[in-house]
Formats: C-alpha cells, structure tokens, sequence
C-alpha cells in the first residue's frame, strides 16, 4: 500500500491553500499523486493580509475566529482535494497543516513564528491524523524556525558531482545550497532567505492596477529599472546580514516600500517601480548565490515566480553560465514544491525523524518538528 500523505501550505501572498496528496513509499522520489489550489473567501484573505501587517483594532475574540476560520479554510481544501482525487481519509497515513503565517520574528527578545489554522479541528472535520506547527521546535532549539524546505531539497535534488542551488521564488525567496560531493550530508546543506520574490510585487500591483499578480510580468515587462530606488532598497539591513537568516512579510511590505520610496529624490512611475522590484529579487537571490554558492553549477526554481518569464530571464542573466532550469524535470512541478515538502516533513514527524536542518536555521540540533492531532 502507498505511503500516501498530504500536505497543505499557503504562502505569503495567502491566494489559495495549495494542497498535495503524495506517495512518499521514497522519501527521496516523491511521486506526486494529485494537487489542488484552493482559495480564500476573498473577505477572509482581505483580514488575513491586513492582520499580517498590523494588529490595530484586532481583538482577541476576533483572531480566535480568524483562526478556525482558516482550519476551515485549510480542511475544504484537503477535503476537495480528496474528492477530485476520488480517495478517502482511510487512504491517508497523515496531513500535514503548515497553517497561515502571519507573523514571523525569530529575532525577537522571545522569538516566535506565527501560523494559524488549528490543527485539531483539521483533524477532527477531515477524520485524518494531523500535524501542526512546524516551526515551533526549530526555534526553541535556538533556529530561526525557517526556511525549512531545504531538508527536502537535499533528499531530492541532491546529486552526487554536481553542486546545486535550489530557488524558492514564493512571497520570500529562499535558496538551498546543496554541495553535490561525494559526502553531500545534510550536516553541509546551506539555505537562508534572499529577501522578497512575489510578495511585494503582488502588493503593488494590487494596490495600482486591483490585480492580485503581474501575470507573465506583463506589467513589469513595460517599465524600467530605477537604479537610484534599486540602490536604496539594497541598502537594506536584512540583505546585509549573515546566515542563518529568515524574514516575511512582517518585514517586506507595502508600507516599508512606501518608506522607501519616500526617502529617495524623486520617485519612479508606478510600472517602474514594478520592474524594479522584480530587479531587486533577482539580485539579492543572486548575491546571496555568489556569497553563500559560487560553486554551485545548476540553478534549480521552484515556487510562483518560477513561472514569471522576466524574473527567470534575469536569473539566468545574472547567474550564467550556470544553467537555470524548473525543478519539473527534476522530479516535483515547480509549482507544488512547498505542498510537498509539508507531506514529506509530516512523513518525518509521524516516524520520529527529524525535519529541520541544523546548519540552515541555526538551531542546536534536528528537531522532530510538529505536533500530532489524532483523526476521528
């Protein structure tokens, strides 16, 4: 019988749940049985993306809904996927619910990481055993609790010979260095996050032209890079600092672009501004490469922005002569990456291995990541 899991994840941009079933019978070969994106109540995702930024008039009764708001959320979109999978939860050894992050602050007097979702009513409304809370034991072993994708990137895309890189380009880009030597361990993997890919340019198109993203970087494609505007938001603490580092929209967002562009002479055209944020992606995920990786050999994307034609052709601009390639051909659809990493550390869990990497999130030691929320 396959070792069936699935995986829910929703990410920075909070536009739909993606939801993943998977055969996991090996680890190191996901097979990828069926996905579905589910998205929000467009009035739930407005509170969600206005709570990650501020808590002004937030009550506590009020974000005690929103969070079995989002199980809700969460549990339609495993339950759908299910159905349009023609299975049942008898099928699923377990589920993993990453939950919607809201906050995260692992550089806070008393750290944290903030996702909500209550995974006990997951369990109980799909009758699946689930796990929750992954980020939790990273941290409390002193980690930033993130990026946490790089455990399976090393499991999957690890090739003996060939050093790697693998981009997640979601709201907030993060990197995977995988040394590719004979004695490639997990001990030797490297991965921070770069900085922003999607979540601010899917604000500020949302906020001038009502899109929720620069579908194909039509828009972004017609302005030009403002290099005063690049230079300042380069400057940038966050970029400057040394791994192991995480950061979300908490810190990236509309307001501390406004700041930015408040504080330069004059301010570039909306589209401009467009093409410069994507510039920014593209050369903070590529200094970190040549900081962190210059010897990597192969770029591998993952994530939403895989498929943004301009901020591929930038990457392989400013990463040449190493090839960038979908991590399609190389055993999950760009797109589903995420999804299958919540089902593949949900498969750790449940068998007591751990889910993090040491030498990633900075934390003392692998951690059985997660709690368990028994099923009906």
């Amino acid at each position: 019988m396959p070792a069936q899991y699935i995986g829910l994840i929703s990410g920075t941009s909070m536009d739909a749940v993606d939801a993943a079933l998977v055969d996991l019978s090996d680890p190191h070969a996901p097979r990828t049985l069926h996905v579905h994106a589910h998205p929000p109540p467009a009035d739930l995702r407005e509170e969600l993306l206005t709570l990650s930024q501020s808590v002004a008039g937030v009550t506590l009764a009020k974000f005690g809904e929103l969070e079995q708001r989002v199980a809700a959320w969460f549990t339609d979109a495993a339950l759908a996927l299910l159905d349009q999978a023609g299975g049942s939860a008898a099928d699923v050894q377990a589920l993993g619910n990453h939950g919607q992050t809201l906050h995260h602050a692992p550089r806070a007097h008393h750290p944290f990481s903030l996702q909500i979702g209550d995974s006990s009513r997951v369990a109980a409304l799909t009758g699946i055993t689930t796990v929750g809370q992954f980020r939790g034991a990273d941290l409390a072993a002193g980690g930033q609790g993130a990026p946490l994708a790089p455990a399976l990137h090393h499991a999957v895309f690890s090739r003996p010979g060939e050093p790697r890189c693998v981009i997640n380009l979601g709201g907030i880009a993060n990197l995977t260095l995988l040394p590719g030597d004979a004695h490639s361990e997990p001990e030797r993997v490297l991965g921070l996050d770069t900085g922003p890919a999607n979540a601010l340019m899917d604000a500020w198109i949302a906020e001038h032209l009502g899109k929720r993203q620069d579908t194909d970087a039509a828009w972004a494609s017609k302005g030009k890079v403002s290099e005063p505007l690049l230079s300042h938001l380069l400057q940038d603490p966050y970029f400057h600092l040394s791994a192991p580092k995480s950061t979300g929209r908490e810190h990236f967002n509309l307001e501390w672009l406004r700041a930015q562009l408040s504080s330069i002479r004059a301010a570039p055209t909306p589209v401009d501004v467009q093409r410069t944020l994507c510039e920014l992606s593209a050369r903070t995920v590529a200094d970190a490469i040549e900081q962190y990786g210059p010897a990597s050999e192969r770029v591998l994307l993952c994530g939403g922005g895989a498929r943004n034609p301009l901020l591929r052709q930038r990457l392989a601009e400013l990463l040449a002569p190493r090839p960038v390639e979908l991590t399609d051909d190389y055993g999950i659809a760009a797109d589903w990456v995420e999804a299958v990493m919540v089902a593949w550390i949900t498969m750790r869990t449940m068998t007591g291995q751990s889910g993090n990497l040491p030498g990633v999130t900075g934390a003392s030691g692998p951690m059985v990541l997660g709690g368990i929320y028994a099923g009906a």
